[in-house]
């Protein structure tokens, strides 16, 4: 009872600090459903017409159902690349004795480090050279290959803490590497997949400059781009409706964060092992 007294003041502290910050995303919902005079922050009348997005096209933008589709996509499969890729190159850099082993841990490190910005250009000429411009397909290969370095050596770190001896039962019962390596190592790696997964889906669901450069068509826009048009379009320029869509655009993320945050912090668990 007396620990429990003690953090009565350090959770009033934070209170008090994040509740203008819950004020403002409470505002902003409830401006999305309101009307107030003009001048006056008191709304004087609720409305459903901000979002009508919903179940119209705003003139001008593809439907805001095949952005949100698009966005998915393009998360979920960046997601699954991610993990795939990262799972079974962290555990080959972990657990074998590979040539140039730390030469590929080191060029991880500067590939993870590099601004991606600065490759956009480059990346944009190979696109079109390859016709993956303004696809899906396209965007989603990039953005997977820019998200791997991290997911790589984040995956590598989990695997260091794996005891060797796991293995070593394994395959002293004739177990292949394979085997091995799905059945008794990835088991224990879980929370790693699983907070990596949730990282890469959130990274992908917010990447806003990949999207926009290297898939603009409104086929294949995302709700990022969505967006960022809506707050472009000097001629039917509509702060309300912008707001809406950015609460839309947002609560999936509040969801994901809400009930996975403990899952998510472990992705900075791992171990850190060369």
């Amino acid at each position: 009872m007396t620990g429990n007294y003690r953090k009565w003041p350090i959770i009033l502290a934070l209170g008090i600090l994040t509740a203008p910050i819950i004020l403002m995303y409470f505002y902003l919902f409830l401006d999305t459903v309101t009307n107030a005079p003009p001048g006056s922050l008191v709304p004087d009348e609720f409305t459903t017409e901000h979002w009508r997005f919903l179940w119209q096209t705003i003139p001008g933008r593809p439907s805001i159902w095949l952005a949100t589709w698009n966005t998915f996509l393009f998360a979920s499969i960046t997601t699954l690349i991610v993990l795939v890729i990262s799972s079974a190159a962290g555990y080959s850099l972990s657990r074998l004795n590979m040539p140039a082993r730390s030469f590929f841990l080191g060029g991880i490190m500067v590939l993870h480090a590099f601004p991606t910005v600065t490759l956009l250009i480059a990346i944009f000429l190979i696109l079109q050279m390859l016709g993956l411009y303004n696809t899906l397909f396209g965007v989603i290969m990039v953005k997977a290959s820019l998200e791997l370095p991290f997911g790589i050596w984040i995956m590598k770190g989990f695997y260091d803490t794996v005891p060797w001896e796991i293995e070593m039962a394994g395959i002293q019962d004739g177990a292949t590497r394979l085997q091995v390596w799905t059945k008794l190592v990835l088991p224990n790696v879980k929370p790693a997949i699983f907070a990596l997964g949730i990282f890469s889906f959130l990274a992908g669901w917010s990447e806003f400059i990949l999207p926009l450069v290297l898939a603009p068509d409104n086929k294949v826009q995302v709700l990022s781009v969505y967006l960022a048009a809506l707050i472009a379009d000097d001629n039917n320029f509509d702060m309300a409706l912008f707001k809406s869509v950015g609460v839309f655009y947002v609560i999936p993320v509040i969801i994901l964060f809400v009930f996975f945050q403990n899952r998510l912090m472990n992705i900075y668990s791992g171990g850190t092992k060369g």
